[in-house]
Parts: structure tokens; sequence; C-alpha cells
């Protein structure tokens, strides 16, 4: 009886944090996307929400966060399969962890200068004879920073299940005659299939918000769902509309969370 309420005691601050952090900031987004933009009970930004400019708007926003959670999943499963053959692979996993201390605002302005008029990319291609290119502003500068930002998120829970795996799989593997690509096919991937889905899932949602990065880095010409809320809070101070969008951001996260879950099967 006493465990038990001291287990109880020791969770009150847990239940605290939840209430005050999460369930009230979601309940006062829901609350203010009731309003229109003059202060009225209304309905019409859940009407806006389904015109062609939002809609496409989510589209791209799914199509971006899905290029960047690609990319950095072809980049991270061999990066974090070759971190576990390394002899110092803690190590290396803590130096390609480091980057993701820094702050993301500080990352972009490097990024910036790297990718400026004059910058490193540019005097490298001047210096092969390709001669400068407008590589800031565009999509591929805002794909680029953006796997380079997240891929530490993705290689971190991959490089977790692959150093989990029992290496005597891959023996039986190996003295069954299986070849390289069945065994990654039939053994190795399928073991590792609940970091691949932890680090999609950690990598797609903050992608599908990013806003700070559209501004700086693709120069407002890539517009995501992140980038509309806020331009509705802080510009034209629609906060009905920008919670609307919220909303919708809130019940897409949690949908992608409930698909890509680990759920358990018995055997």
């Amino acid at each position: 009886m006493k465990n038990k309420i001291s287990r109880n005691i020791y969770f009150i601050p847990y239940v605290l944090w939840i209430a005050l952090f999460v369930i009230a900031p979601i309940l006062l987004i829901l609350y203010y996307s009731f309003f229109d933009i003059e202060g009225n009970l209304s309905l019409i930004n859940y009407q806006k929400f389904f015109t062609p400019v939002y809609l496409k708007m989510t589209l791209s926003s799914f199509w971006y966060a899905f290029l960047i959670t690609v990319i950095s999943l072809l980049v991270a499963y061999p990066t974090a399969y070759l971190l576990t053959k390394t002899k110092h692979k803690q190590l290396w996993l803590l130096l390609i962890i480091v980057p993701s201390w820094i702050n993301l605002l500080l990352k972009a302005y490097a990024f910036i200068g790297i990718f400026g008029t004059y910058g490193v990319a540019n005097g490298f291609l001047e210096a092969v004879g390709i001669g400068k290119q407008q590589i800031l502003f565009t999509d591929f500068s805002f794909i680029f920073v953006s796997v380079y930002i997240f891929i530490p998120f993705m290689i971190l829970p991959i490089f977790n299940a692959l150093d989990e795996m029992n290496p005597t799989l891959l023996d039986a593997a190996n003295d069954l005659g299986a070849s390289r690509w069945m065994t990654f096919r039939r053994v190795i991937f399928p073991l590792t299939l609940d970091g691949v889905k932890t680090g999609c899932q950690v990598v797609f949602i903050p992608a599908l918000s990013l806003f700070m990065l559209t501004r700086l880095i693709a120069g407002n010409r890539v517009i995501t769902l992140g980038t509309a809320i806020e331009q509705h809070f802080l510009v034209t101070q629609d906060w009905g509309m920008g919670s609307t969008i919220a909303v919708f951001l809130i019940i897409i996260m949690f949908l992608i969370m409930f698909v890509t879950g680990n759920r358990k099967q018995g055997v």
C-alpha cells in the first residue's frame, strides 16, 4: 500500500507537466481556432483550410517532409551500419550527435555563408570550372540543410537497433548459404525495422512543420504549414486561422505517430 502511495506521489509532477505544457496549450489552440480575425465565434477558419490554397500547402509540406525523411534514411542506415563495425563506435556516434547540440539558428546562418554567392560551395564550383551558381534560396539548399540538421536523429535509433541485434543470427544466415543481400533483406532490416520507424517518426514530424529554414535557407520559396502558422500569428495577426492550421497539424502528427508506432505482436 505504501509503495502504491509513493508511486502516485512521484507521478504527480509528471501529470502536472503534461497538463500544463501539453494538454492546456492544445486546448488553447483548439479554442482560438473557432474565432475569426475579428474575434467572432465562427467556423470560417475550418472552411478556409479546405480551400485549394491550404490543401496545396499541406501537400507541399508532406512532399518536402517525405523527401527529407527518405534522404535522411538513405544516408543514415548505411552510416549507422558502418558505425556498428568500427572500433570506437560510441566515440564516432558522439561526434555525429554533437552538431545537433548547436543552436539551429547558428547552423542556418553558417549555411547561408557556405551556399552564398561568395561562399565555399561557389568557390569550389569556380575552382573546378563550373562557375558560380544560385545555390542559396533553392529547393536543393532547403532539403540539404534540413537533412543535415535531422540526420543525427535518424542515425541514433537505427544505430541502437543494429547494435542490439544478435550477431549469431547473421552467422546462422551465413551458414545457411544466404547472400549478403538476402541476409540484409530477410534478417537485418526486419530486426531493425523498429529503429527505422522511430527514426522516420522523429524526422518526418518536425520536418512537416519547419518554418525558420524556409525563410533563411529557402528564401520563402518553400511554403509549409509551419510557415503559414508563423505568418498568421506574427504577420497577419489572424490567430484563429493560425490555430486552425495548428489543430490539423497536431491531428496529422498523432496519425503519423499511430501509423509508425511500434506495436508489439505476440508470438
